[in-house]
């Protein structure tokens, strides 16, 4: 195969579990050309993958259908005589546009009732393949092959140049220690380390000398403020501040990171930066953040993880208990 089309998920941090698909799937077709169908806003984590030639900007936001749109996105994609596409997601929307595109070989796991639209078929052995970086990997094999094992572990490369381009843009100089927080988490409320306890390991860290960059979205400027203050002069609140790409960036010179179960902690993780992921109501046995330089915090009480978005029981004792002194503990262990 030459040209292969890949149909990327709509989440920061599954996108950046496909790298080591990328990766093999390049190993097999030396020399091919790799185009990946995405969103906007993932740009910027394809852009760290050198395995990427080009990002197609997909028109689509999460659900919608868009019959027509998806129809002539794929006549207009057909003309770029792809040989193979690779379907990430599993509904039944995300396989329509390289159906559409008549692309050859259409890749994919079975659901959602898309078994025409696809015509290479895999069926997903969930104990087999218990984490989406195989599911993912898979997809390079033959359906009913034996997955290759050890999968590589995610992998993004910033270029010094755009640390550089960041870094000015937002008028910031690199300290001597950088520790960033990522204090937000899309889902909900119930993934989120509390605010006070952020704040307690930001003062503890500003007396060791560290500043605190806070990264995230708008959403998160408020808890960002807060945590800022609290580390005074050593805090910068840069939620909301930021691109993508910026905040790409500046986790990649972290010491330290400190985060939620979000699209930023698999970030950080791929960037193999030191960084501690948190986690209450989420498990980390699906999508973990995967790098021999992270470490999960999580404790393990009887009704956690309950995947809910706010605790069901009111306590929140899953990331209430996880404090602050036993975070920096762990930390220390990995950091630079």
């Amino acid at each position: 195969m030459s040209k292969i089309l890949v149909v990327a998920p709509s989440w920061i941090g599954d996108t950046v579990l496909a790298q080591p698909l990328f990766a093999r799937l390049l190993g097999k077709n030396p020399g091919a050309r790799l185009e990946v169908l995405a969103p906007a806003w993932s740009r910027p984590v394809l852009d760290c993958m050198p395995e990427v030639t080009a990002v197609i900007g997909s028109p689509f936001g999460h659900g919608e259908l868009k019959l027509k749109e998806r129809w002539r996105l794929g006549r207009e994609l057909a003309a770029r005589s792809y040989d193979c596409a690779i379907v990430l997601p599993n509904s039944f929307k995300s396989a329509l546009v390289p159906f559409f595109a008549d692309i050859p070989l259409r890749v994919g796991f079975i659901g959602e009732g898309r078994y025409g639209l696809l015509n290479v078929r895999h069926q997903l052995d969930e104990a087999k393949l218990p984490l989406m970086v195989e599911r993912f990997a898979q997809l390079a094999e033959a359906p009913g092959a034996e997955l290759p094992r050890p999968v590589p572990v995610p992998r993004l490369t910033v270029q010094p140049q755009a640390v550089s381009r960041a870094l000015d843009e937002l008028g910031l100089t690199r300290p001597a220690r950088l520790a960033v927080f990522c204090p937000g988490a899309e889902f909900g409320p119930a993934k989120r380390w509390p605010v006070r306890h952020f704040s307690a390991l930001a003062q503890r860290l500003a007396s060791d000398g560290y500043d605190i960059w806070m990264v995230g979205s708008l959403d998160d400027f408020d808890a960002g403020n807060t945590i800022a203050a609290a580390a005074g002069s050593h805090g910068r609140n840069l939620c909301g501040k930021t691109t993508l790409a910026q905040a790409v960036a500046i986790l990649s010179l972290a010491n330290q990171v400190v985060t939620n179960d979000s699209g930023l902690m698999h970030i950080a993780a791929a960037l193999e930066r030191p960084t501690a992921a948190l986690f209450g109501s989420s498990s980390p046995g699906f999508t973990p953040p995967l790098s021999r330089r992270a470490i999960v915090i999580k404790h393990d009480i009887e009704c956690s993880p309950c995947f809910k978005r706010e605790c069901p029981l009111g306590h929140f004792k899953c990331m209430n208990e996880l404090m602050p002194d036993e975070v920096y503990e762990k930390l220390h262990a990995i950091a630079d």
